[in-house]
């Protein structure tokens, strides 16, 4: 005859591993439909020809990823992607940076800066870029009227190829400069107000010797998010060159996610696009991995 004291505890832990796989379930059920089955499906499709409203598909191998080497819209997604990345991350970053630190040294109106510089993150970016198509317009639009009346002809700054991939830069800078101040802001109230009365005492009197000696380190594991977040969101932007350049002109503003969508669903081509994704996903897990290094070991763990 069993001893009920002993067959307590069985039943305790066998009722919290059941109350343990009811909490987690959804979230794994939601994690596998989501994210997994379909990253394992659009690898399959990558080794496949297969395109929508056809009937069946045969296997190619890398066969499509051979053909991603010699296509000339994709080396020009590639380009423009990382020029774009190249100007934008940098720039965003220094004016979240610019604007936290000016917001938290006591400017007046915090709280209404605070919601006018993250108004394009809580804003539908399709109905802002139809306000930013307006306001760069070549005609009608108020820059060039302004440049105007200084005597410069403002140029075509959405349909020149030598124009349109800095006005989407500028666009990308205004869109996620007010979501890396947020982040910054966090990180710079995380800091102890002793510490700046701490580096005074020690004689950094000025306020670039307190940013560089205090606010600065003890920002590295936010910057290190905000650098990361910041690469992520421009390496796949998408909906400003969908709204307003559509890839060109000339394939001047081709990115690699519209390039992605183009094959995939403008011309059907489901395995080539799943091809490029796969190759997408790799190199942007890849910078991740040599960025996070890099920064990582210039921060500063407190």
């Amino acid at each position: 005859m069993s001893d009920p004291a002993l067959s307590l505890p069985r039943r305790t832990s066998s009722g919290e591993a059941l109350a343990g796989w009811m909490l987690t379930g959804p979230a794994i059920l939601a994690y596998l439909t989501m994210l997994l089955v379909p990253t394992l499906a659009v690898v399959v499709l990558a080794f496949t020809d297969f395109e929508l409203g056809m009937p069946g598909f045969r296997w190619v191998g890398f066969d499509n990823f051979a053909a991603l080497l010699t296509d000339r819209t994709v080396a020009a997604s590639v380009r423009n992607t990382a020029l774009y990345v190249a100007i934008v991350t940098p720039a965003s970053i220094l004016a979240g940076l610019g604007l936290a630190l000016l917001i938290e040294a006591g400017l007046r109106g915090k709280i209404f800066f605070r919601a006018v510089f993250f108004l394009p993150v809580v804003s539908l970016m399709v109905a802002m870029a139809t306000a930013w198509q307006y306001l760069l317009h070549p005609t009608i639009g108020p820059v060039n009227a302004l440049l105007r009346m200084i005597g410069i002809a403002g140029p075509n700054w959405l349909g020149s190829s030598d124009w349109v991939l800095l006005s989407l830069g500028a666009i990308g800078v205004w869109e996620n400069a007010g979501f890396n101040m947020v982040l910054v802001l966090a990180g710079l109230t995380a800091i102890p107000r002793e510490l700046y009365a701490a580096a005074e005492v020690d004689g950094a009197r000025s306020a670039w010797a307190r940013f560089r000696l205090v606010t600065w380190p003890l920002l590295g594991p936010t910057m290190l998010l905000v650098t990361t977040i910041t690469t992520i969101r421009n390496i796949r932007t998408f909906d400003t060159v969908a709204t307003l350049t559509q890839g060109g002109p000339n394939k001047a503003s081709e990115m690699i996610v519209w390039t992605i969508y183009q094959e995939g669903f403008s011309f059907l081509r489901m395995g080539y696009a799943a091809a490029l994704t796969v190759v997408f996903l790799l190199v942007v897990l890849a910078v991740m991995l040599v960025q996070t290094r890099i920064i990582e070991k210039r921060t500063h763990y407190s």
